[in-house]
C-alpha cells in the first residue's frame, strides 16, 4: 500500500527516532509498504519518519540510480552498481573520507534541490529486515543516500546542511510546502 509522505513542517520530521524490537507490529508489511511508497514517488530512499513513524527504519535502493545513469556517467562512482537494502536501528560507527557535493532533494521537501556536502564513506551498525546484525561500510552515492536517510531518523533534514542565508532565501517555498501549496504526483500528509 502506498502511504502518504509527510511534508516539511510536520513535527515527526524533527523527532529523534527510536530503536525497535523484532516484534514491532506488522514490520514486514510496513517495510513492503515503504518500498512501494518509495518507488511510487520515484525516490531512492525513504525513512520511517517520512511516513509518520518515529522509528529507526529506512530503505535505500541506489541500484536504480546506476541502472538509469547516462553511459558517460558510468564508472564515476566507487559503489557502482549500487545497493538495495533495509536498515533497522542503524547507528553510525565512523564517517570517513573527504566531503563532496552532490545535488540532493527530498520527498518531504518537494521541488527544492541543493548541493549538499557529505563524507565519502560511512560505516553503520544495523539490523536487516530479518534482524540479522550487520556492520558494513558504504561509499559514493550509496553512502550519500544512506546519510540522507540517516539524517531523517536523527530528526534532521538535508536543508540543515546549507547556509542560513540559503535557508532564509527558501523560507517562502518551505512555508508553501508546509501549507500544502505544492503539486506532486504522490500522496502527501501536511502538518
Amino acid at each position: 500500500m502506498i502511504l502518504p509522505i509527510v511534508a516539511y513542517g510536520h513535527p515527526v520530521l524533527r523527532k529523534e527516532a527510536v530503536d525497535i524490537a523484532p516484534d514491532y507490529p506488522n514490520l514486514e508489511k510496513l517495510i513492503a509498504d515503504m518500498w512501494e511508497t518509495m518507488y511510487g514517488s520515484s525516490g531512492v530512499g525513504l525513512a520511517a519518519p517520512q511516513i509518520n513513524r518515529a522509528i529507526r527504519l529506512f530503505v535505500v535502493d541506489t541500484e536504480q540510480m546506476f541502472a538509469n545513469m547516462e553511459e558517460d556517467e558510468k564508472g564515476e562512482f566507487p559503489d557502482e552498481p549500487g545497493f538495495k537494502g533495509v536498515f533497522i536501528n542503524a547507528h553510525i560507527v565512523v564517517l570517513e573520507g573527504e566531503e563532496w557535493a552532490y545535488n540532493e532533494g527530498c520527498l518531504s521537501i518537494p521541488k527544492i534541490r541543493e548541493d549538499i556536502y557529505r563524507n565519502e564513506s560511512v560505516t553503520l551498525k544495523y539490523v536487516d529486515e530479518n534482524f540479522q546484525e550487520q556492520e558494513k561500510t558504504f561509499n559514493g552515492i550509496t553512502a550519500r543516500v544512506i546519510l540522507h536517510e540517516y539524517d531523517h531518523i536523527e530528526g534532521k533534514l538535508f536543508i540543515d546542511h546549507i547556509s542560513p542565508l540559503k535557508r532564509k532565501l527558501m523560507k517562502g517555498k518551505l512555508n508553501d510546502i508546509s501549507k500544502g501549496k505544492v503539486n506532486v504526483d504522490y500522496k502527501m500528509m501536511f502538518p
